[in-house]
């Protein structure tokens, strides 16, 4: 199994217990009403906000072996090493995040809830578009990134 077979099949099992989580939370406030939203919402966040460290700290675990394997070799990590598949999964990621994350905003505070989570979503993508392409915003290309 390559790495890649394996992230998805890591992707997948975390789609599966998030979804799990949320009907879990949505059944609990069923059956505990109202008077427990803040408590199953807080329940819930947490649980998100651990795998997103996980996530994140796989990453950067996995980026700094990956630095250590190219300083021990020699070689330099090319500028545009961000794969296709990796700015589509992060496109995924923020997509199913976005489902719960409006419902929550809009239960807790309405339309302005709803406004604020998506404005925090499209900052978020905006900021990775940024960060993959600098030149959106200063408006040059790379003389290597030009063609002739």
């Amino acid at each position: 199994m390559s790495a890649l077979d394996s992230r998805d099949v890591d992707l997948k099992k975390d789609d599966m217990d998030f979804k799990k989580d949320l009907d879990a939370t949505v059944r609990a406030r069923r059956e505990l009403g109202e008077e427990y939203d803040s408590a199953l919402v807080e329940s819930f966040l947490e649980k998100v906000e651990q795998r997103i460290e996980d996530g994140v700290d796989r990453r950067v675990r996995r980026h700094l072996a990956e630095q250590r394997m190219a300083d021990a070799r020699g070689a330099r990590r090319p500028r545009g090493a961000d794969t296709w598949a990796e700015r589509f999964g992060f496109a995924i990621v923020s997509l199913v995040l976005a489902v719960p994350l409006s419902a929550i905003g809009g239960a807790l505070a309405g339309m302005s809830g709803i406004v604020a989570t998506w404005v925090g979503i499209v900052g978020v993508n905006a900021a990775q578009a940024v960060r993959l392409n600098p030149e959106l915003v200063t408006g040059r290309r790379d003389r290597s990134s030009q063609q002739d």
